[in-house]
């Protein structure tokens, strides 16, 4: 799973998130950023209001929760979310001498971003994508 800072960092950089089920979040709230959630039909699901999105907590919980404002969560991306977000950039993915190696291409170079993690290394690819100067073709 990607780190709370490298999500953050993903969203400040532009990452959109549409919630769909089985996506994974944290509720930044002093305290509760440990808890990992997961959206799910019947018991973490979203709903739609005039003023926005909201995700709403359905059934017992261990503590009063009913819903919480989209703004107020920060989305954890999975693996294939990561790869799926980085688009026509992703080249490919190999196991290198200390983990995993992304290959992409942004603004024309070859680059490749490398963590213990595959994952991690799909988020910061995509990070280096996102924050990339020159425009990118999606």
């Amino acid at each position: 799973m990607i780190t709370l800072d490298l999500a953050r960092r993903l969203r400040l950089a532009g990452l959109v998130w549409t919630p769909r089920p089985g996506d994974r979040f944290v509720v930044m709230t002093p305290g509760m950023e440990d808890d990992v959630f997961y959206l799910a039909d019947m018991t973490v699901e979203v709903h739609r209001f005039v003023d926005g999105p909201v995700i709403g907590f359905n059934g017992t919980t261990e503590w009063a929760l009913d819903s919480v404002e989209l703004k107020d969560t920060l989305w954890l991306p999975r693996e294939d979310q990561l790869r799926e977000a980085l688009g026509a950039a992703f080249v490919g993915l190999d196991r290198s001498a200390t983990g995993y190696a992304v290959h992409l291409t942004v603004g024309g170079r070859r680059l490749v971003e490398t963590d213990e993690d595959a994952e991690l290394a799909y988020a910061r690819a995509l990070l280096v994508r996102l924050t990339a100067a020159e425009p990118l073709t999606p």
